[in-house]
């Protein structure tokens, strides 16, 4: 009965480490990867996400696109099949967050359509867990569209900025 008492825990259950499937989770909305699989002795961790029918990703990710679905359903479908199709070269997400047009609620939106912008310029912010980043203009322009609204959830390659 010793034997199970160690560090490692009861041989009998699974130990989860919570911090490191959420610690991979963020390291699959910062790199853009769909899956990462890690292997310590006998345990094994896969975390994945995407259009797949994978349990661990559709349990742990679920509130984001449960949300994005319900708030803008009649919207979204519209607006974004129609500048996914004809921006393809649109500022994307690099990540899976939470859009934030302005700097802090109450302030001023980065830009407006029709403001001209320099590269470098900070568009909007893409919060993921807890760190906030901003998306920067690609090149020198005026915005053209702005595709997303604000707290809005965005996923990963999805079409943010016309910058023209």
């Amino acid at each position: 009965m010793a034997e199970t008492k160690g560090t490692t825990g009861r041989k009998s259950g699974m130990n989860v480490d919570t911090a490191l499937v959420r610690e991979l989770a963020e390291l699959l909305g910062e790199t853009g990867l769909t899956e990462i699989e890690v292997e310590d002795g006998d345990r094994k961790i896969k975390v994945s996400r995407g259009g797949g029918v994978a349990a661990a990703p559709a349990s742990f990710a679920a509130p984001a696109p449960v949300a994005a679905a319900a708030a803008p359903a009649a919207q979204a479908p519209a607006a974004e099949e129609a500048p996914a199709d004809s921006h393809a070269d649109a500022i994307r997400c690099p990540m899976v967050g939470t859009c934030y047009l302005a700097p802090e609620p109450g302030a001023d939106n980065y830009v407006k359509v029709g403001d001209s912008v320099k590269q470098g310029d900070t568009l909007l912010i893409v919060e993921a867990m807890k760190v906030m980043n901003p998306i920067t203009a690609d090149k020198a322009g005026t915005v053209k569209a702005i595709l997303v609204d604000n707290a809005q959830p965005v996923e990963f390659d999805q079409p943010l900025v016309v910058i023209g």
